[in-house]
């Protein structure tokens, strides 16, 4: 069977709207020109980030196109990005030879002719708003004096990936897929069309399935192969060791489709399932993975430099790039992609709400198993082991929200990938991760910036070594208010990643010291316990009710800097500036708070309706809160006064000494 080949290009800017003089007619059944001001604004800043950053390509998306001849071509999928560029064009005053028109869309094809006077008669009210959104965006976003430099960048060299769709193509069964989707070609597209470009066509077959199997981030990667020979009898195991292991897929006949061509295999077919899917919402999407993917195949080269290597999925594209793509790496890519697909699914949290309720931990960390039943089953059972593992890597999460951050999440895949699943040897990978993320990177002045954010690259330097894993700790004698301050001088800044690591040593130091008999309130372990802590004993069910939330996303002065001016015993400004006196909220919790003294904020925050969330919100919080009331019951502060610089300094050394604990 010959192999299919979809017409690819990429095209600057200037070449689309400037090289052989064509047509891009947007067909009738098109929706009408629909970005508005945050799209418009969002990709013009993206460019100019691009620039100012000296890239010599930024890839603005893709165009799909049908030649209908006489130099006209069709736009089947595209046409609100190519408006879009139409506009930015005009905005800019770039001149523009080749035309977009509108068939049978009068009021639009006149609006578009007669930018930026708009003087005809009917107007497209949409495009006319893109063209002021564009306008106002240049001004905000580009500095004069750089905007010549701009406009040739954006010009030369931002780019457009076309394809050109022969005549022979599907075109109904395409706009089918495509309206289902609802968007265009992604990167990862563009890429899976560059891999199978170097395979036989068996091989098409096997590796197109695998890549739409891995794509599918919500579901257990087990549920998409049910062959025994990958997953083994139960599928919680992991049995093959290359490419060519892979069960052989059918090869298919007929007429070929829009995205044959783009794959470039006939469509294959999955094995039918019928149990129902167990669903999740994935960390990170599939063109974050690749890029995982990607690194880990790499990291073995010599010639690679990790701390060069993004994990910006804007930048999938060009790391591919820096390959030079061959039969054998891509086997070995796919290969490693089902693996660490694997592992992301089985031995990562997930969280399991769309919408986070307060009612249990919603962070699970399960496998997928199928005996009599498809059952979720934890990683260790009812084990330590288990409850330590979601806490830590939940706190991971939470810190380092953003995946182009998720640092972490590459450094446990990798150790995966390279240790197996051996769960107790996973924990004290993960836990000694954590200690060297706090101790080697947050408490090393010199990988932290002017507000104490880690610099680019300060993870990979920390924690690869001669490119290979290292998580044991090289600053054992830190100085944590050297860095952070202690109230004498303010702090430039506590980045969040310190205030999670607190939670988690806190719930750990509960979950290590009070067991059995030591839990019965009255008992002398529980109560050096909490004299450790600096207050009084409120209680365990907050410990025991306490998750990483996803809402915990600010810091809170405790005293609250609008009354710090240290009059009659008050804090200064400097003096609340300290991990100390910063509490971390959550936003179910009133915002509004962050004016009020400490006494009001206890009127608010200890009422029954309002415990849980303190719980969720911090530890540390109501270790604050229960400090505060300790001082109020012993009816010696002035209103006011509940918290001074004394005790802001006294629970930073408790503080300190929780964090001093391996």
């Amino acid at each position: 069977m010959a192999r299919a080949i979809l017409p690819l290009k990429e095209q600057s800017i200037d070449e689309i709207y400037n090289g052989n003089q064509v047509t891009y007619e947007v067909p009738i059944y098109q929706r009408n020109y629909a970005w508005e001001d945050d799209e418009i604004s969002a990709l013009i800043q993206d460019v100019y980030d691009a620039f100012i950053q000296r890239k010599n390509t930024y890839f603005i998306g893709t165009l799909v196109s049908y030649h209908k001849g006489d130099q006209v071509y069709e736009v089947i999928d595209g046409q609100q990005r190519l408006t879009t560029i139409n506009l930015v064009l005009s905005a800019l005053d770039i001149n523009r030879k080749n035309k977009l028109t509108y068939r049978a869309r009068k009021k639009s094809n006149e609006t578009i002719k007669n930018i930026p006077l708009f003087e005809n008669e009917e107007k497209d009210n949409g495009i006319i708003s893109g063209y002021g959104f564009a306008k106002n965006a240049i001004k905000k976003i580009i500095p004069s004096e750089e905007l010549e430099s701009y406009k040739k960048y954006f010009q030369e060299n931002v780019h457009i990936i076309h394809y050109n769709v022969p005549r022979d193509i599907d075109l109904n069964h395409y706009f089918e897929i495509m309206n289902s989707r609802g968007e265009q070609l992604e990167k990862h597209e563009i890429i899976k069309a560059r891999l199978v470009e170097q395979l036989n066509e068996q091989d098409k077959v096997t590796f197109s399935q695998l890549w739409e199997n891995c794509s599918m981030m919500h579901v257990y990667i087990q549920q998409k192969y049910r062959q025994e020979a990958i997953f083994g009898r139960n599928h919680h195991e992991f049995l093959i060791s290359g490419f060519d292991e892979l069960p052989k897929v059918e090869m298919g006949s007929g007429k070929k489709s829009i995205l044959d061509f783009i794959n470039g295999i006939v469509a294959d077919q999955n094995p039918n399932n019928n149990d129902t899917p167990d669903s999740f919402q994935p960390i990170i999407d599939f063109s974050n993975l690749l890029l995982i993917v990607l690194k880990i195949t790499r990291i073995k080269d010599q010639n690679f430099d990790p701390i060069s290597f993004t994990l910006d999925d804007k930048e999938l594209i060009r790391e591919f790039d820096k390959i030079e793509l061959n039969e054998s790496f891509v086997k070995q890519f796919g290969y490693n992609l089902l693996k660490v697909r694997y592992y992301l699914d089985n031995y990562i949290v997930h969280h399991s709400n769309e919408n986070e309720t307060l009612d249990s931990n919603p962070w699970k960390l399960q496998y997928w198993s199928k005996n009599e039943r498809q059952q979720l089953t934890n990683l260790g059972g009812r084990s330590e082991t288990q409850d330590k593992l979601v806490q830590l890597l939940s706190m991971f999460e939470v810190s380092f929200a953003a995946r182009q951050r998720k640092n972490y999440l590459f450094y446990c895949l990798l150790h995966l990938f390279n240790e197996g699943t051996d769960i107790e040897k996973y924990y004290t990978f993960v836990k000694n991760l954590a200690d060297k993320y706090f101790q080697d990177v947050y408490l090393d002045k010199a990988k932290l910036n002017a507000i104490n954010v880690p610099n680019p690259g300060s993870f990979d330097s920390t924690i690869l070594v001669d490119n290979k894993l290292d998580v044991v700790s090289q600053n054992p004698n830190w100085d944590f208010s050297s860095i952070y301050g202690d109230g004498t001088v303010r702090s430039n800044g506590i980045p969040l990643f310190v205030f999670n690591y607190l939670d988690y040593k806190l719930w750990e130091k509960y979950y290590n010291e009070l067991r059995g008999e030591n839990t019965k309130e009255g008992s002398a372990e529980r109560k050096i316990f909490f004299e450790n802590l600096g207050c009084s004993d409120f209680g365990l069910k907050l410990f025991e009710q306490f998750y990483f939330s996803r809402t915990r996303r600010s810091l809170e002065h405790f005293y609250p800097q609008a009354k710090a001016d240290g009059n009659d015993g008050r804090p200064t400004q400097d003096q609340i500036n300290c991990l100390g006196n910063y509490a971390m909220i959550g936003s179910e919790m009133n915002s509004s708070g962050n004016s009020w003294d400490p006494n009001a904020k206890l009127s608010h925050y200890l009422d029954p309706g309002k415990i849980r969330q303190i719980s969720i919100a911090s530890i540390k919080f109501m270790i604050m809160m229960q400090k505060c009331k300790d001082n109020l019951l012993q009816n010696n502060r002035k209103h006011g006064l509940e918290w001074n610089f004394e005790d802001i300094k006294e629970h930073q050394r408790k503080m300190e000494s929780i964090l001093s604990v391996n």
